[in-house]
């Protein structure tokens, strides 16, 4: 009993903190580290979103004339409910709000534009 009323807190401040997200920076500015290499992030609302994101920072610290070699990629979910619940349960809350959110006529979107990060480190290669 206890365990739901957590989730289900968990899920009002959810959906309350949502009315007041920010908008956050899809990517970062690139960090050099030794040996030439690059780290870069990308955040997102999908973890598809956060990879193509961190793919443009990189793209973007390389210039036109090189193209990023990636030697690690790291990814993880970072949504509202993390630490309460892993990513698929976190994602059948998500559909869950959004159905009542349709059935009330309002917003019941708990995602935010950084659920997922993605870390690069790439080295710069000339095309």
């Amino acid at each position: 009993m206890k365990k739901q009323f957590a989730i289900c807190s968990s899920i009002a401040s959810a959906l309350l903190l949502s009315a007041c997200a920010s908008n956050t920076p899809t990517q970062s500015l690139a960090i050099q580290k030794a040996n030439n290499q690059y780290e870069v992030t990308g955040v997102g609302k999908s973890s598809l979103i956060s990879k193509n994101n961190a793919i443009s920072a990189a793209n973007s610290t390389c210039g036109k004339n090189a193209v990023p070699v990636i030697s690690d990629e790291k990814s993880e979910y970072n949504g509202a409910l993390k630490g309460v619940l892993d990513e698929k349960t976190g994602q059948m809350v998500q559909a869950a709000a959004s159905v009542l959110g349709t059935i009330t006529g309002n917003s019941g979107n708990l995602s935010k534009d950084d659920d997922y990060q993605t870390v690069l480190t790439f080295t710069c290669k000339a095309k």
